[in-house]
């Protein structure tokens, strides 16, 4: 069966995501069309690349996530140096080795930029902090003045990640037309950040389009459940009090609410205590989660059916 996917961001717990696709595709589902936020638009770019649940295992298995956490000589210099570096780059870690990581795993399968993709069969959300608004990538890019078919896919990644406090935002410079009036230097670029901050689960992404092109596809969302281990933040200054709030945010958005309507298309994923930044997590941690992302697809699964679907949806 053919379905459009939406993914979930949840940093870390993504992992849980790729068990569920697994267990989806063991099943004879074919994601179609995906989009995602966060660490959910990798598993939605990964999936639109042609990877299969099963690489998707492997790819988690032998990859170390604290090495996304580069750091800088300023990381060296204790206390005063990591909140240096947040004041000049509004973030402790750039962002540049997981935009790496991705940029090579879809060069792999011939996908650089949304232009080697088929139209409209993937999409990315990030919040634009500058002028406070939602973008879907990659045709929101065209409004800086940048060519969505051009624009690489990792970059777009990169953008929905850059989780605050912890990655660099991403700065893009608009691009003006001759005839356009100028504009100050200093307004002329853009932050862009995390995509969680505006919508971390856009479950409604491909309804209107489903709609325009009469082709009746269903919708499945892939939700991570359950916060962090609880423990709590010890704030004894401005940086660890940044760390407390952009912790507690992402963690705890969109866990308590969804629609009732999308309830019955929503595969819920016990993410077992795992934070959204445990970059640190261990082997066996990480195949836990992926195991519990199987358990609940299969749950889902189980009980849900075509017809039920549209008799709700249709």
């Amino acid at each position: 069966m053919e379905v459009n996917a939406v993914f979930q961001g949840g940093g870390v717990k993504a992992i849980g995501l790729a068990g569920a696709v697994c267990e989806a595709q063991r099943r004879g589902i074919r994601f179609v069309r995906t989009a995602g936020t966060s660490s959910g638009s990798i598993v939605a770019a990964l999936l639109a690349a042609g990877y299969t649940g099963e690489e998707l295992k492997t790819i988690i298995m032998q990859t170390p996530f604290s090495s996304f956490l580069q750091k800088s000589f300023l990381h060296e210099i204790r206390w005063i140096g990591p909140a240096v570096r947040l004041l000049l780059k509004k973030g402790l870690y750039s962002g540049e080795k997981l935009e790496q990581w991705i940029y090579e795993l879809l060069a792999a399968k011939g996908v650089r930029t949304f232009g080697d993709l088929p139209a409209d069969h993937l999409k990315i959300i990030a919040s634009d902090i500058t002028q406070g608004k939602l973008l879907v990538l990659p045709q929101d890019i065209g409004k800086y003045g940048i060519d969505p078919n051009r624009f690489t896919v990792a970059k777009a990644i990169r953008m929905s990640t850059s989780i605050p406090y912890f990655f660099e935002p991403v700065i893009i410079r608009k691009r003006f037309k001759k005839e356009e009036p100028s504009v100050p230097f200093r307004d002329q670029f853009v932050y862009i950040v995390d995509g969680g901050i505006l919508s971390n689960f856009p479950l409604w992404l491909f309804d209107d389009e489903t709609k325009k092109t009469g082709r009746r596809l269903p919708t499945l969302g892939f939700q991570l459940v359950g916060r962090g281990k609880g423990e709590p933040h010890r704030i004894v200054g401005p940086l660890s009090m940044f760390h407390a709030l952009f912790s507690t945010m992402m963690d705890a958005h969109d866990e308590r609410y969804i629609e009732e309507h999308n309830r019955s298309r929503t595969i819920k994923i016990p993410a077992l205590g795992v934070g959204t930044t445990d970059f640190s997590i261990v082997p066996e941690a990480s195949l836990e989660l992926f195991e519990s992302g199987v358990k609940a697809a299969d749950k889902f699964f189980c009980r849900w059916s075509s017809a039920r679907y549209w008799s709700m949806y249709g």
